[in-house]
């Protein structure tokens, strides 16, 4: 008596992963043409868009340095303070010890992959959770540059900083501020780690699920500690742009791009590529704080509207977040069983039982325990549709 097929779970509808993937996208363009139609004379002007691009350039860059970690399941929350050292370390060296600029400037950017690589041996090896650990080298961090500026400001003398270190920020290409470019050149380099190198389908195993990524023999803590470091280096190249806008070291200031960008980094991770944090989405989620923000600020509304603009959108973005990341799941687990069994052979004769039937009836139950453990491994792991990680190199 053949057995009655199970009921088959509802499968989700193909517009419903377009809305999800690009609804961000779409509400950039929604919000862009409703402060256009409200304020048709100062919003849609090459003015606004010139601002939207430079001013937001920094926010995005300490973005996606906020993405990386999270795309391991950890957070990074000492990179505000990180960024607020970083712009004051380029201007120490340049105005009080005569450094030449692109001197201090690598040697920032190379300071902060060195903090990346100490929050991530902290939080792997010290077996400290991250929000504790980056909280702590944060504070120390912060403490190291009130002891720098002994709590005052870095001002540079009569003769002004060096007119190539303030182009890096100042300056256009191709009619365009020149940070937009480098918000772009560090998307297209994270996606192509996160989506096309065997590195980020490990990173992407790790934040998914840390068992499993043991249990196919990904080095989780090595690749955690690359994250942080990833991290660092990113920062350090953003003190270094908030340096070469604000031409004056400010110790307190990397404390206010901590919220916004880790409102971009969560609800970048409901776009383009939903439950899952991802460098483009990143990037359409901090266009979307620029434009509101832009918008709001035409309007006229009061300063604090700022913070309760993005407090606000944070918990949105994490609630958002969390039913991407749960949705991800449940089409993973859905795809997996509705996919067909590998079809069985027909049971052997007795008759034809001539000392090589045990062998084909071995082989059978062999790949069928072998079909059984990739389907499990995969429906844990929740990468059906990328494909599996692999074997680390």
């Amino acid at each position: 008596m053949t057995p009655s097929p199970a009921p088959s779970s509802p499968r989700p509808r193909p517009g419903g992963h377009l809305i999800g993937a690009y609804g961000l996208l779409a509400l950039t363009a929604v919000l862009f043409l409703i402060f256009s139609l409200a304020l048709p004379r100062t919003f849609p002007t090459l003015d606004t868009v010139d601002s939207i691009l430079s001013n937001q350039s920094i926010p995005a860059v300490l973005a996606l340095a906020a993405m990386v970690p999270i795309v391991t399941g950890a957070f990074d929350l000492s990179i505000g303070y990180g960024l607020g050292l970083a712009h004051v370390m380029v201007l120490e060296l340049i105005v009080n010890d005569g450094w030449p600029w692109p001197l201090a400037c690598l040697t920032v950017i190379a300071g902060g992959a060195v903090v990346g690589v100490l929050n991530g041996v902290i939080v792997v090896f010290g077996r400290i959770d991250s929000f504790i650990a980056t909280l702590g080298t944060g504070s120390m961090l912060y403490a190291v540059t009130g002891w720098i500026t002994d709590g005052g400001r870095i001002v540079p003398g009569p003769q002004g900083l060096p007119a190539a270190f303030t182009d890096l920020y100042d300056s256009a290409f191709l009619g365009l501020p020149v940070p937009a470019f480098y918000v772009l050149a560090l998307t297209v380099a994270l996606w192509l780690v996160l989506e096309r190198l065997p590195l980020g389908r490990y990173l992407y195993v790790i934040g998914s699920n840390p068992r499993a990524a043991d249990l196919i023999g990904i080095p989780t803590r090595k690749y955690t500690v690359y994250a942080f470091t990833a991290s660092g280096l990113i920062v350090g190249f953003a003190g270094v742009l908030l340096a070469a806008q604000q031409q004056i070291g400010n110790p307190s200031v990397g404390l206010d791009y901590l919220l916004p960008a880790f409102v971009g980094a969560l609800l970048g991770a409901t776009a383009i590529k939903p439950g899952r944090p991802n460098a483009v989405g990143t990037v359409v989620a901090v266009a979307v704080l620029a434009v509101g923000l832009t918008g709001i600020g035409q309007l006229g509304a009061d300063f604090w509207t700022v913070p309760l603009f993005h407090g606000g959108t944070l918990l949105i973005a994490v609630g958002l977040a969390g039913y991407a990341a749960r949705r991800r799941l449940r089409t993973g687990s859905v795809a997996s069983r509705d996919s067909p069994a590998p079809p069985q052979k027909p049971p052997t004769s007795p008759h034809q039982d001539d000392g090589s039937t045990g062998h084909r009836d071995d082989d059978t139950a062999g790949h069928q325990d072998e079909d059984t453990t990739r389907r499990q491994d995969d429906e844990t792991t929740g990468y059906q549709d990328d494909g599996s990680a692999g074997s680390p190199p």
